[in-house]
């Protein structure tokens, strides 16, 4: 794995990811891609896990794309071959058992609100740049933007941004829900500081399920996702976590997870 490409920086198993390329406004290449796959190859092994914050470098960009200059001259076969590898990642990425936050600075656009789309919520700052531009190049998204942009944010709001290729500021990405909050800069980080607090103060199995609870409930019908809920709820109570959540309630003391 290049730390040069992406910076990992684990507290206490809150694992924040920077994608480091800031010269190119960390624009996805293959080699990123594969760095970043390396890296969620170890981080799925991992039992302590709790969360994953990811990010990008510098002010301007969290991710501005895919790399263009790299994707220019490439055959249908190769282009398949490319999409398939960051989709293989960005899947990794997505089914972590663990909450994975993005931290949207600056541009978030093509791969790169496709990687955010991936994420189970986005915070951006204030100067955040939303959109699928890809038609202005001839393309459409290959990284699953058509797929899970709708899924967020509704079929006619995701026809609007890949039909027409337009960016949308951090406000408007919020209205239509593509983001849950929007920070200053600053604010940003002290906010990733406070939801790395939080998320460590959790029972991390509990976490856990409420995430799987989640996913895997959206995909069937509500009386089967019904019975999903119960059923990880009453598995909840077969270990030791939730006798010391309970118990540090009574007893009117923080648990020790």
């Amino acid at each position: 794995m290049s730390e040069s490409l992406i910076e990992v920086q684990d507290n206490e198993g809150i694992v924040r990811l920077t994608i480091n390329r800031p010269k190119a406004l960390n624009a996805l290449n293959s080699a990123v891609i594969d760095a970043l796959e390396q890296v969620l190859v170890e981080l799925e092994t991992r039992a302590d896990l709790r969360a994953v914050l990811i990010t990008g470098a510098g002010e301007k960009s969290f991710v501005a794309g895919a790399d263009i200059a790299e994707m220019r001259d490439k055959t249908p076969q190769q282009a398949r071959d490319f999409a398939a590898q960051a989709l293989r990642t960005i899947k990794r990425l997505e089914t972590l058992p663990v909450p994975v936050v993005a931290l949207v600075n600056g541009f978030c656009l093509g791969g790169g609100c496709e990687l955010a789309l991936a994420c189970d919520w986005a915070v951006a700052s204030d100067n955040a740049v939303f959109g699928q531009p890809e038609v202005l190049l001839g393309v459409i998204p290959g990284f699953g933007g058509t797929q899970r942009l709708p899924r967020r944010v509704g079929p006619a709001m995701a026809l609007d941004l890949c039909t027409t290729g337009r960016k949308i500021d951090a406000q408007e990405a919020l209205r239509i829900g593509l983001v849950n909050q929007v920070l200053s800069q600053d604010a940003l980080e002290e906010y990733a500081q406070t939801l790395t607090k939080q998320l460590g103060g959790n029972g991390p199995g509990a976490v856990r399920s409420a995430k799987q609870a989640i996913h895997d409930g959206m995909d069937q019908d509500l009386d089967s996702a019904l019975a999903l809920e119960t059923s990880l709820f009453a598995l909840s109570f077969a270990g030791e976590e939730q006798r010391e959540g309970m118990s540090a309630f009574v007893e009117k003391r923080k648990p020790e997870f």
